[in-house]
Parts: C-alpha cells; structure tokens; sequence
C-alpha cells in the first residue's frame, strides 16, 4: 500500500518531494523550511479505505522547542485555530490531520497540511516580536474580543497629589475595575514591579470605596516564568490577581460583582 501511496505523490507532486517509508507510514520531505531553515516533513498513510496525512506532531514540537506552551499568549492560540479552520485542518493531541477518500487529492492534502506547518512555525515571530507588541496591547485585543469597554492608559491623582497612568480601566454592567498590567522579561526586575504597582494601588485606595467603588486588578504576564510567589502574594493583599495565561479567569474578574 505505500508503494501506491509513494507512486500517486510523485506523479502528483513531482521530484521536489521525497517520499520514503516511514515506521508505517509514507514519509515526504517537502520543500517547505522551518524558520530555522530545516525542512518539513509530513506523513501519509492509507487506513479503513481512505488516507490519512499528519505531522505527527513536529508542527508544535518545533515551536515548543523554541518556546514553551506557557509562552503561547491568547492571541497565538487563536492564531493557531485561524490556520487550521482556514486549511481545513484538524488538531488532535498535538498532531495536524486530515483524511480523504480519493488519492487524486493526496497531493492535496499534503500541501495543506505543509502550509499549515509553515503558518504554526511562524508563530515564533509573534514571540519574538513581544517587545514590539507588548503585553498591553495583547490585553487591549483581547477586551475588543469580548466586546468589553474600556479606556487605556487612564490618568489618575492619587490621594498624595501624584499621578499614576493605569493601564485600563473597564465598565461592565455589574461593576467597574482598574487594570494594571505587571510585565518583565528578568527576575530581578519583577520584585521592582510588583512594589510600583502596590504604591499605585495604595495611592488609588480611596476609590475602592463608595457607591462608585471601583475594582482594583493586577495582572501578571505570567507567560515568562519570572514571578515568585512572594511577587503575588504581596500585590494580592492589595488587590485582585489576574493571569494573562488565564484570560477567561481574567474576564470573569471583569464582569462579576466586586
């Protein structure tokens, strides 16, 4: 059977694509590159009458060897849903697939799930590029998302004369909050950070209460393993905590009663 499958490729997709066997399966080295310039392999096989194609899950495996999966920001996990929805591919326990019926689209199949290991792989960049797109900005998308209203970078006097510039503040129908947004990329500057916030937080107090309270969130790009224990335990005892690895969380904390 994989000699059929190895034939129908190479007529299909001509000498540019090497098709081997492959512990069960058909490999095919295409000429598709990795960021790191490597080349991308994808794996066919024919099961209960029709083909299968897959990565086997080195799509996310290289990006995971880059990066780690707590890395991934919100807005890269639905990028990585866009690509799939857009090439008609499945994503199932790490692994690209998709199936069909007729081996004249093999060839098909296996540009698409090619393409999408490319896609996924430039994922990277939007790691890589968080300094130019910051975490605020991140935030800021994801609120749009959820049709939550907010307006950033509020300036607000503090009862000690001094002006703090909070990252955002929302109104919701049950209540209304202040968001400020904790992001470091070292250790040694998340203690700095988390005691900036805590003055903000102290100076802000007296809007914490009154008919017109307003809710206090700190939220940690807990995407970069910088943050100690003591880092959260210290600002919570002043406000609420966020994590940007939660997002959901995080939204619920914006539209629930304070």
């Amino acid at each position: 059977m994989s000699a059929k499958i190895r034939e129908a490729l190479t007529d299909q997709l001509g000498a540019l694509f090497e098709c081997k066997p492959h512990r069960g399966f058909v490999r095919v080295r295409t000429p598709f590159l990795y960021p790191d310039g490597g080349l991308i392999d994808v794996f066919v096989r024919m099961r209960g009458g029709h083909f299968e194609v897959t990565d086997l899950g080195e799509a996310l495996g290289w990006l995971r060897l880059q990066t780690t999966p707590a890395q991934r920001s919100p807005k890269q996990r639905r990028l990585l849903q866009d690509v799939c929805m857009t090439l008609g591919v499945e994503l199932f326990e790490g692994q690209l697939f998709l199936r069909g019926d007729d081996l004249a689209q093999l060839s098909d199949g296996v540009l698409r799930i090619g393409q999408a290991v490319v896609r996924i792989s430039d994922l990277w960049f939007t790691t890589r590029t968080r300094s130019v797109e910051s975490v605020t900005d991140e935030v800021a998308d994801y609120l749009q998302e959820r049709r939550i209203p907010f307006e950033r970078a509020v300036k607000l006097a503090g009862r000690s004369g001094r002006d703090w510039t909070v990252d955002f503040q929302t109104r919701t129908e049950r209540s209304s909050a202040l968001v400020s947004v904790l992001t470091t990329g070292s250790r040694a500057g998340a203690r700095r950070v988390a005691e900036h916030v805590i003055a903000e937080w102290h100076d802000l107090s007296p809007m914490r209460v009154g008919p017109q309270a307003l809710r206090f969130i700190s939220l940690f790009d807990d995407t970069a393993d910088v943050w100690s224990e003591e880092d959260f335990k210290l600002v919570e005892s002043i406000s609420d905590i966020g994590q940007w690895s939660r997002p959901d969380e995080f939204v619920s904390m914006l539209t629930s009663a304070a």
